[in-house]
């Protein structure tokens, strides 16, 4: 059997590891070291110099981290990933790998709260223009690209609107400028969908969510597909394509190829800006991984109940959830996804105090817990406007498609009717 044939369920379970031939565990070892031992002083110069493979440093590399690196990998079709210490840190690293001062993206404006934050402004402090389309309408995102555009980034189902972006129309018009496609894929996770299939070059997730699934662990990674072409981007991408002044004089393409993006990765953003995932939480998130397809099945179960049950609630003014017949996004996530919407539903309250009536909802429930992580067994809820898009003015609150009195919904893995019963009395204080 080749693991090149083997099923997500299969792979989220055994990829990237055999039992260890010095210990013969069976469970992933949890290599709680910081450096790692030469053979000799030309080893070290050799690892240093990309020629062999091998660990240096745990900022860098780890045993632990390099199996989930493998799985996620193998799951989501990629050459290679790099784990790295949150989503947040997986989404920088993914932009600042081939940006500098004076590029721009293309980015959909319906984004998860941080990510906004980081592409309205922290980005723009350092140099780097985001430029915001509208992921319904993928030539609004060819009309911003020029001679500086380094990307095309979006979310595959957003957060919190779980709206569905058409992938393989944004990698067509990426490639036919000559930029990646960037795609963070948390929220289906790489068991309902895996954008490499459908055109992406680059996937990131905070594997916080689903991968992890539990609640306990921070960690992001980005995935490399290993085909785009950035030898024949030159003059685009120069520190692809020419001596690294920061790492030895390498030039990637070169050096090594079909991996060029993600060997710079690890050796120039996560080895000189440090975030780096702990082995424990490597250790945990694979944990989380083994069951990501049981899990996920029941989600999905939930949350389309759940959303044909708050689509007819005389409380609820609408409902954003693809799995829904209703929703503009519905063809693609048949397309896409296999008709499964993942658990992430939001709602817009029907009251005319919106943000005081969403407080009222969230304050009222007793099961869901009130939070603003997604992705974890438990079922969980956030009122947006108050926690995650906060910090967005009302304008800002508008281009992420965010209203005061949207309530975010993460479907967990209890019974069904356990969780009707308590959205049912939420409702009911509203």
């Amino acid at each position: 059997m080749s693991q090149a044939n083997w099923k997500p369920e299969t792979l989220a379970v055994h990829a990237g590891y055999s039992p260890d031939p010095t210990t013969k565990s069976v469970a992933v070892p949890i290599y709680q070291t910081v450096s790692y031992a030469f053979d000799d002083t030309q080893h070290g110069a050799d690892l240093f110099d990309l020629k062999v493979a091998g660990n240096i440093y745990t900022r860098l590399m780890n045993p632990t981290t390099d199996v989930l690196e493998q799985r996620v990998a193998a799951l989501e079709g990629g050459i290679g990933a790099l784990a790295l210490a949150s989503g947040m840190t997986a989404v920088s690293y993914s932009i600042q790998n081939i940006t500098e001062a004076g590029d721009n993206i293309v980015s959909a404006a319906t984004l998860y709260g941080g990510t906004y934050t980081l592409f309205a402004h922290t980005l723009p402090q350092m140099g780097v223009e985001v430029r915001f389309a509208d992921y319904r309408d993928p030539a609004s995102f060819e009309k911003l690209i020029d001679a500086k555009t380094k990307a095309i980034y979006c979310e595959s189902v957003g957060n919190p609107l779980g709206n569905v972006t058409d992938i393989p129309a944004l990698a067509e018009i990426a490639h036919r400028h000559g930029v990646p496609l960037i795609v963070d894929n948390t929220v289906p996770s790489p068991y309902l969908l895996r954008p490499i299939e459908h055109g992406a070059d680059i996937v990131v997730h905070a594997a916080t969510k689903y991968i992890g699934g539990h609640g306990n662990s921070l960690g992001g990674i980005i995935v490399d597909s290993g085909k785009f072409p950035w030898a024949t981007h030159k003059a685009r991408f120069k520190r692809l394509n020419e001596p690294e002044v920061s790492y030895h004089g390498v030039v990637y393409t070169e050096a090594v190829g079909a991996a060029a993006y993600i060997a710079r990765a690890r050796t120039v953003p996560l080895r000189n800006l440090g975030g780096a995932i702990s082995p424990m939480n490597s250790f945990l998130l694979l944990q989380g991984l083994q069951t990501l397809p049981l899990r996920m099945d029941r989600t999905c179960e939930n949350a389309q109940a759940i959303a044909e049950y708050l689509q007819g609630h005389a409380k609820v003014a609408k409902v954003h959830y693809a799995g829904l017949p209703s929703h503009p996004d519905h063809d693609k996530v048949k397309r896409l996804m296999g008709g499964r919407a993942s658990g992430i539903i939001s709602f817009d309250l029907k009251a005319s105090d919106g943000r005081a009536a969403g407080a009222r909802f969230q304050d009222a429930l007793k099961l869901f817990l009130r939070l603003v992580n997604i992705g974890d067994t438990k079922s969980l809820a956030c009122h947006p406007a108050s926690t995650t898009h906060r910090q967005l003015d009302a304008a800002d609150l508008a281009k992420a498609g965010v209203s005061e009195g949207m309530v975010r919904l993460s479907i967990g893995i209890e019974h069904i009717n356990d969780l009707l019963a308590d959205l049912e009395q939420a409702l009911a204080a509203v």
